[in-house]
């Protein structure tokens, strides 16, 4: 049996990862984000924005984490496993801020599919700037736009999950999975 790689993403405050963390205590299996993870090893090492003041590290330390969780997710055994994120995220952030990357981050992304791809919209009535989360909620909405056309030029098509409680969202995406 293989497991199927659910990719869910969206802009920051888009309710993603509590979406996520419902569906691990539903039982299913789950690859966190790690975008706070490198931001916070960066801050105790002196950078207080790794992305913002070098974008390709952060950038290239967040792939090789997401390449990492896919590599690892060949040993589930599960029907399904969730990404809280996936690896063309990388690619769509750095064409937001307008960076050059390097051609191995598309070829990574091309080499390493994911089978579905659901993105949560900006909602403004849940969104929070905080010390990792310094987008404002115009720049989430771009993001948003970026996440869709990035994941679209790398062949996927994209489900758009409805705006609604986590049970509602997550209902969606389970009853998409399963039709």
């Amino acid at each position: 049996m293989k497991t199927r790689r659910i990719v869910i993403t969206g802009g920051p405050g888009s309710g993603k990862t509590s979406l996520i963390k419902y569906l691990e205590d539903k039982g299913y299996k789950v690859k966190e984000e790690i975008s706070r993870e490198v931001t916070l090893q960066a801050q105790k090492e002196g950078i207080d924005q790794l992305f913002l003041e070098k974008p390709i590290l952060f950038s290239q330390k967040l792939l090789e984490g997401r390449l990492r969780q896919y590599l690892e997710g060949n040993d589930c055994v599960d029907k399904i496993l969730f990404y809280d994120r996936g690896m063309p995220d990388v690619t769509a952030y750095m064409d937001f801020v307008n960076t050059e990357y390097p051609e191995y981050f598309s070829k990574t992304c091309i080499e390493h599919r994911y089978d579905e791809v659901f993105v949560l919209p900006p909602w403004k009535q849940i969104y929070k700037q905080d010390n990792e989360r310094y987008e404002s909620f115009d720049q989430a909405e771009k993001i948003f736009h970026f996440l869709k056309k990035g994941y679209t030029n790398f062949g996927y098509k994209i489900h758009e999950v409805p705006v609604g409680s986590i049970e509602d969202r997550a209902h969606y995406i389970l009853r998409s999975l399963n039709e």
